[in-house]
């Protein structure tokens, strides 16, 4: 036996013998990150929470085409303490029908583009500008973006991210209120201040956009490389 573990042996003999001999010792491994997953459970039940009452918020809203002529409310899903936050224009057929985000060719593609930046959809935390399927898919009105807009911004300060993704020109317009024609905005890191919290924002082009627009997908590549190095700046874990 080398001194080290001597020594070692020594010492443990020691803490042995200054304890009763009554004393129980536990068997259970010492959970030195005990404290601290109670406080990431307790952070994560207390968002849980409060996106329940954005729910119900949401949905208490009157007047509203958007909602009356659609079946479900589909605010968000993902993971809810991820420091990254995703944000589409709006749910369509797929999404009301399965009460999840992204879905069929559109969310498949996005799947890949943040595969290739080695994020996981599951993740992330997913949402929506406007958070009812607009009637035969159209694009939302002006009115509609700003009406919601309140609602998307109450559900990032829930969510506390430390990037936010934009994609498409509804979210855009949702966040930072820009009219610009988004191949104007997309590409550079801007921000935002909710609750006296600033956030990182990068705008990018919509999946669905992407589908129809196949050539633009060289730009969409070059804010994702963007969003990578943003998150190696950070030293994000995810």
């Amino acid at each position: 036996m080398g001194k080290k573990s001597s020594q070692s042996m020594s010492y443990k003999n020691e803490l042995i013998n200054s304890i009763e001999p009554n004393f129980i010792f536990s068997k259970k491994p010492i959970n030195r990150f005990r404290s601290n997953q109670t406080h990431i459970k307790q952070n994560n039940l207390d968002k849980i929470n409060q996106i329940n009452e954005l729910k119900k918020l949401i949905n208490s809203i009157q007047n509203c085409n958007l909602k009356n002529n659609s079946k479900n409310l589909i605010l968000g899903d993902g993971n809810c303490d991820s420091p990254i936050m995703i944000i589409g224009e709006a749910p369509g057929k797929e999404e009301e029908k399965t009460n999840k985000t992204f879905q069929g060719e559109h969310g498949a593609l996005l799947e890949k583009m943040l595969l290739a930046i080695d994020i996981k959809k599951e993740n992330v935390y997913s949402s929506y500008a406007i958070n009812f399927r607009p009637p035969e898919d159209r694009k939302p009105t002006s009115q509609e973006i700003k009406r919601y807009s309140v609602f998307l911004k109450e559900h990032i300060s829930i969510i506390d991210p430390k990037i936010v993704i934009l994609f498409g020109s509804t979210a855009m317009q949702s966040v930072i209120s820009s009219n610009k024609r988004i191949s104007n905005e997309r590409g550079e890191w801007k921000e935002i201040i909710l609750k006296n919290k600033t956030y990182s924002l990068m705008v990018t082009f919509n999946p669905s956009y992407l589908i129809r627009f196949p050539e633009n997908k060289k730009f969409s590549w070059e804010d994702l490389k963007k969003i990578k190095q943003k998150i190696i700046d950070l030293k994000i874990q995810i």
